[in-house]
Parts: structure tokens; C-alpha cells; sequence
């Protein structure tokens, strides 16, 4: 018989969350670190290494890095510098499936090329209390890489039409991200296409709910998602001439 499957996350897991939001500070988080080592750090990194093989049956350059620094993992620190808010660390758990072109730099919904780095799209999940959810896309892309994809979308309507109303798609994700009030700079006011044009993001999020992610078979609802996200990401990556 089979072993019947563990969660990956326990109510103890937003247990932690909702006590941390309280209490965000040092002396607290130290004092309980030994919950956040158990129930959201190792959770996390065993849904990361258990998703890899799934993940590269969608596409080998999707990576999941279950190392617990410089991984897909965010950290939990968050960085004050340059913040009104210091609070010192994340109330949430953030994972990030990015694409191997990113050369390991790429976090939250997009590989930003600030530095050098490359913009590329990635699939995301989001953990917090009453704010569970997946997403994927490229998130504040740079001007020149929005551009690319506001002209590759132009010239290939159909396409772009086709994955957004796609049913899988549709079943699951909403686009989402910023927009502008107004259309792009360059671009036709009476555009067929303009409230797509305006947007800032390339990206689509999906709700879960806590039941979603206290199940055993996380994966498996996880998976039904990313398959569902596969146009959008082969869209982009055709858009800018990486490999999917």
C-alpha cells in the first residue's frame, strides 16, 4: 500500500504568520525560530524539491532551487534600507520558479534586468494568511523589455488572444499587475488592443485558499495551475527571443 501523502503546511504554518504580523520583531522571531525553521523554511524547501521534476515537464528551463539561501526561496528579512515601513521581517512566504536564463538572480513575479540581469517570466506562489495565491508572468519589467513585448504583442494579436482566452487559462488565472491611465507613448489611442498595451506587468494571479494549501496534494492543485500558465510564459519567452 501506498504511503499516504504528508502536507506540506500545517495550521501551524499560519499559525506562525499570523503571530509574526504581531510581532515583528527580533527578540520575537528569535524566541520562535525553531517554528519558523519547522513549519515554513523546511516546508518550503520540500515543496521546492518535490516540484522540480513537475516543473521541468512544462518546460527544463523552469528552476526550482530548493538550496535555503540563494534559492527560490525568498528570505525572511526583509530590506529596510531604503524603507519607511522597518519592520524586519516578511509576514508572508514567497517562492519563486524562475527561468533558467535569469542566471539565479530573478525573484518575485519577474527576472528584473536592472544590473544587467535579464528579464524573463517565472511562476510564483504567494503564502499568507487570507492572502493565498499563484501567479506567473514578468513583473516591472524595463522600459526597452516592455516595449518588445507591447510590439510583439501588435504583431501577433491572435496569439496573444488565444492564450488569454484559452480555457484552462481562463479557469484559473486573471491578468493582473499595474496599468497606465493612459495609452503607452507611441502607441494608437484606438487600438484594438490598447487596455492590453497599457498594461505595466505581464502577469496573471490565481487564487488559493488555506484548505488549497493545507492539502496533501499540494503539487498536484499547484501543477493544474502552472499547466494552466504555460501559454502566457512560452508568449513571453517567444516575445523576447529566450528559450522555453
Amino acid at each position: 500500500m501506498a504511503k499516504p501523502l504528508e502536507p506540506y503546511f500545517t495550521l501551524a504554518t499560519f499559525k506562525f504568520l499570523r503571530a509574526l504580523a504581531r510581532h515583528n520583531e527580533r527578540d520575537w522571531f528569535q524566541a520562535h525560530k525553531a517554528a519558523y525553521e519547522e513549519h515554513v523554511k523546511e516546508a518550503s524547501l520540500r515543496l521546492i524539491r518535490d516540484l522540480a521534476a513537475p516543473l521541468a515537464t512544462i518546460s527544463p528551463s523552469l528552476v526550482a532551487d530548493a538550496r535555503p539561501i540563494g534559492g527560490s526561496l525568498f528570505r525572511i528579512y526583509r530590506d529596510t534600507r531604503f524603507s519607511g515601513n522597518k519592520a524586519p521581517y516578511k509576514t508572508h512566504i514567497g517562492i519563486s520558479f524562475f527561468h533558467a536564463a535569469t542566471k539565479n538572480t530573478a525573484r518575485g513575479l519577474a527576472g528584473n534586468a536592472a544590473m544587467g540581469r535579464l528579464d524573463a517570466p517565472v511562476l510564483y506562489l504567494h503564502l499568507e494568511p487570507s492572502g493565498c495565491f499563484t501567479g506567473g508572468g514578468i513583473w516591472h519589467p524595463q522600459a526597452p523589455t516592455l516595449k518588445r513585448l507591447r510590439d510583439f504583442m501588435i504583431d501577433n494579436p491572435r496569439s496573444w488572444q488565444k492564450l488569454r482566452t484559452a480555457k484552462a487559462f481562463k479557469e484559473y488565472f486573471e491578468l493582473s499587475g499595474e496599468t497606465l491611465s493612459r495609452p503607452p507613448r507611441g502607441y494608437a489611442a484606438d487600438h484594438p488592443l490598447l487596455e492590453d498595451l497599457k498594461r505595466k506587468d505581464i502577469v496573471a494571479s490565481s487564487a488559493l485558499t488555506e484548505r488549497d494549501v493545507l492539502a496533501p496534494d499540494l503539487v498536484a492543485t499547484l501543477m493544474k495551475r502552472f499547466r494552466a500558465m504555460r501559454p502566457l510564459l512560452e508568449w513571453l519567452c517567444m516575445a523576447l527571443e529566450i528559450e522555453f
